[in-house]
């Protein structure tokens, strides 16, 4: 493997590791292209031409006209959600009367394009019946190849962060708004989000958690029905109501992805979660 000078072998492996969290996995050409060294082509050259008289000309309509065209090849692509999916998703996901039906039903669902590009679909880990359920945005790299949530670099340090509180994955119930992994760990786009939220909310219904712990802004802003940004938002205790009423007290909290890329506010996720061992407390009557 040929190297550029000067560069930092001991640090290749953090480099690797933060290409990868950021869903950098395949190569695509056996050696880099350094696109540095490329010259680029300026707005005028590609819709001018220079005559040879060094005069400047713009291509006749109809010789433009007479060129033959190039079809484009045509690729095999997931469609975007119409409305009739995501009417379908809302009838799919009320029509399951348990956790199971409603896996199930996901799975099967072909209705936002995002599962025609991830590996698995990820429901949910940990215990269904716990007192706390943990809901994130969407699955990782390391969550799409295992068909789990949380179980990367955030997983850890939110295992981490459960059992400074008590709890582990037999005594929380952990998912996500979104069951299929964006391509490189992109941002989910609103449809895509409103194409899932039927199913996420009818998960949460049928778990009835006691405490809902939203992780991060995206599933703040959701499944609380607010626009405020996670960081005015945290801290404080907010209510998710479920379609037949259930009030259900909730937690927003930050993303352990975004704690590892600021680790002095994990102090603040800290605080939010000594209120959730709180409240777990005393809903459980010790």
């Amino acid at each position: 493997m040929n190297l550029p000078s000067g560069t930092d072998i001991a640090n290749l492996g953090e480099l690797l590791a933060f290409y990868a969290e950021a869903g950098v996995d395949d190569a695509l050409v056996e050696e880099a292209v350094d696109r540095f060294s490329q010259p680029a082509a300026s707005p005028l050259q590609s819709e001018r031409r220079e005559s040879a008289s060094g005069k400047q000309e713009r291509p006749s309509p109809a010789r433009h006209e007479s060129r033959p065209r190039t079809e484009a090849p045509i690729r095999a692509t997931a469609a975007i959600p119409d409305e009739g999916q995501a009417a379908l998703a809302r009838e799919l996901a009320a029509s399951a009367n348990t956790l199971d039906e409603l896996r199930r039903h996901l799975e099967a669902f072909e209705g936002c394009n995002l599962k025609y590009t991830a590996k698995n679909t990820v429901f949910a880990d940990g215990n269904p019946d716990a007192a706390v359920m943990l809901v994130g945005e969407a699955p990782g790299r390391d969550e799409d190849m295992e068909g789990l949530p949380f179980v990367g670099r955030s997983g850890q340090l939110l295992d981490r962060i459960l059992a400074a509180i008590g709890l582990d994955r037999t005594s929380a119930y952990i998912a996500n708004v979104i069951a299929w992994r964006p391509p490189g760990n992109r941002t989910p786009t609103p449809h895509e989000t409103e194409i899932c939220r039927p199913f996420i909310e009818r998960q949460i219904e049928l778990a009835n958690p006691k405490v809902l712990v939203t992780l991060g802004g995206p599933s703040a802003k959701l499944l609380l029905n607010t626009t405020e940004g996670i960081l005015r938002l945290r801290g404080g205790w907010r209510q998710h109501v479920t379609k037949t009423g259930t009030v259900i007290p909730a937690m927003p909290t930050l993303h352990p992805a975004y704690l590892l890329r600021n680790p002095a506010h994990k102090k603040l996720a800290w605080r939010d979660f000594l209120e959730v061992k709180v409240r777990l407390r005393q809903l459980s009557g010790n």
